[in-house]
């Protein structure tokens, strides 16, 4: 049976319970322990796909199509253990759930509550589809006192007495914060902390300590005693340099040991962090560096964009060298040339990501004419790719009128929307003017590479699987003219309908995909395009 570590918060940073459970399970994991992350979400969204980038970054996709949380990224990031449907849940979803079992004449009549129904469905949640784990991370989402994440602390109260003391127990993540000009910590904001999450019924094992200066043996033993915790029980969560270097920063404040003894699991082995260390050998001592202009829509928030750096950095990893992205606002570039140029000359490296609708879009394509025609190393994806295929049929094939219909009616649609294509499940089929949420092609899907392409070089393989989130498609019809123009339809889908991948064989390294690369790398398996892309970037760094 599986143990559940729950993981509540006080006043954190954003990052603070995402990554401190991803750094907890992969410690848990480098012990030999199998491991699960899931996220409970207060909002009322369904799922994250229908909330703006700019409210809640990134949304990230799983396998299985499911639109999630920019946090099972970390999970997923750290452990390799690639995240599923059911690890994420927003209590959109939770009453979506419950309202169609209501309609559908489940209850019996029955009237329907937060407790039990609501607190009921959340433990279902949290329990369901752990065969074969040993410990299962439940982040709850919010901050403890939020009218929204009541019934998840509620139903977590409920779940640990279910389980038992020895199968759960509680992690609360708070913040000490130092006050410069009184030159003090000051622990009250994590002894309120604690005491409005007991007032719930929930007394934490173990508090992680997010803080600017280490934390005094004084101060630890007055957060313990004012929180009924024990003293080694209070772990301090120092700002790290990466945080790649959080798991090993951990360990070394007994993280990992305080959670197993508060199991009552005696002798387990010590955990193997040879990866961690290899990862922040290379991150602290780069034997060079590149320049990363990302031209995008999104860039007034980087979480928008988080797994796309974090490939980014994994791709400085894998060749040793540091990596400065430098976020563009694609509108600048709607202006005029001369701001093109000062804008991109200096980059080593072009790399235009997804986004949806026209804002930004004349930039991004003006971004990749430049690469093109500098032979400056570039990468487009999703929306990316399609912005290359336009630049391609308007610049090199003579289309001049080139353009997609997300945009608003074209006579030559390069880019068109999907209405059917053939998944898992069987043949898809979309219409134009259907719901936006949940009409797109989500999750992975095959693709097949052709044998002399340069991404089948990279890949090492003819056959690949990658994740996708998009509505639009590249129109194979046009693949003719885009090919007489030099650009190459390098990878399709398996029945050869849909374009997955076009790249230039005549440019240094200029290659565009439909999918979403960045979801799959990790720091210890850097994705072979992110690595084959910083790699073009540092030749180009050494011919300027």
């Amino acid at each position: 049976m599986a143990r559940y570590i729950f993981i509540t918060g006080g006043v954190v940073s954003s990052l603070g319970k995402g990554l401190m459970a991803a750094s907890l399970a992969a410690l848990l994991q480098a012990r030999g322990y199998r491991v699960r992350i899931r996220k409970f979400d207060p909002y009322l969204n369904v799922d994250p796909g229908t909330m703006s980038p700019y409210q809640h970054g990134e949304v990230y996709v799983t396998d299985d199509g499911a639109e999630t949380d920019l946090d099972l990224g970390h999970y997923e990031r750290f452990t390799g253990v690639p995240s599923r449907q059911s690890d994420n849940v927003t209590q959109g979803r939770v009453y979506q759930t419950i309202i169609t079992k209501e309609r559908r004449g489940d209850y019996l009549g029955a009237t329907v509550q937060v407790i039990p129904h609501v607190t009921d469905e959340i433990k279902a949640f949290a329990t369901a589809d752990t065969d074969g784990i040993d410990f299962v991370l439940c982040e709850i989402g919010g901050t403890v006192g939020d009218i929204e994440s009541l019934p998840f602390m509620e139903a977590i109260r409920q779940l640990h007495n279910d389980l038992g003391r020895l199968q759960s127990i509680f992690v609360h993540v708070t913040l000490v914060p130092y006050i410069a000009a009184a030159g003090e910590l000051k622990t009250k904001p994590t002894q309120h902390s604690v005491r409005e999450l007991t007032s719930l019924g929930i007394q934490p094992h173990i508090l992680l300590c997010r803080c600017e200066q280490p934390l005094p043996d004084s101060e630890r033993a007055k957060i313990a005693l004012f929180c009924n915790v024990r003293k080694e029980a209070v772990i301090p969560a120092l700002d790290a340099p990466s945080i790649y270097s959080v798991p090993t920063q951990y360990h070394a404040e007994g993280l990992d040991d305080e959670v197993l003894r508060a199991f009552g699991i005696e002798g387990a082995k010590e955990p193997v962090l040879d990866r961690w260390i290899d990862i922040m050998d290379r991150h602290a001592n780069p034997e060079g560096e590149v320049t990363i202009g990302v031209v995008g829509k999104y860039v007034g928030l980087p979480d928008a964009y988080k797994s796309l750096h974090e490939a980014l950095v994994h791709g400085g990893l894998h060749n040793r060298v540091k990596v400065h992205i430098r976020w563009i606002d694609a509108e600048l570039f709607e202006k005029d040339d001369d701001s093109i140029t000062a804008a991109l000359e200096p980059l080593h490296g072009i790399l235009v990501p997804g986004g949806f609708g026209v804002r930004g879009s004349e930039g991004k394509i003006a971004s990749v004419r430049f690469a093109r025609q500098r032979n400056v190393p570039f990468f487009g994806i999703c929306l990316g790719m399609q912005m290359a295929c336009i630049e391609g049929a308007r610049n090199t094939a003579g289309i001049a009128d080139a353009s997609t219909t997300e945009f608003g009616e074209t006579s030559e649609p390069v880019v068109g929307l999907i209405t059917e294509w053939m998944g898992s499940a069987g043949l898809q089929k979309r219409q134009e003017g259907g719901d936006l949420g949940g009409t797109m092609r989500l999750g992975a899907y095959p693709a097949k590479l052709s044998g002399n392409s340069v991404v089948a070089g990279i890949y090492e393989t003819d056959e690949i699987s990658e994740r996708h989130r998009h509505r639009y498609e590249v129109n194979a019809g046009y693949r003719e003219p885009l090919e007489k123009g030099g650009l190459i339809f390098s990878g399709m889908s398996p029945d050869g309908t849909l374009p997955e991948i076009v790249e230039r064989p005549d440019h240094p390294w200029f290659v565009g995909v439909q999918f979403h690369p960045e979801l799959k790398s990790k720091p210890f398996d850097p994705h072979p395009l992110f690595a084959s892309f910083i790699g073009a970037a540092l030749k180009q760094s050494r011919l300027v």
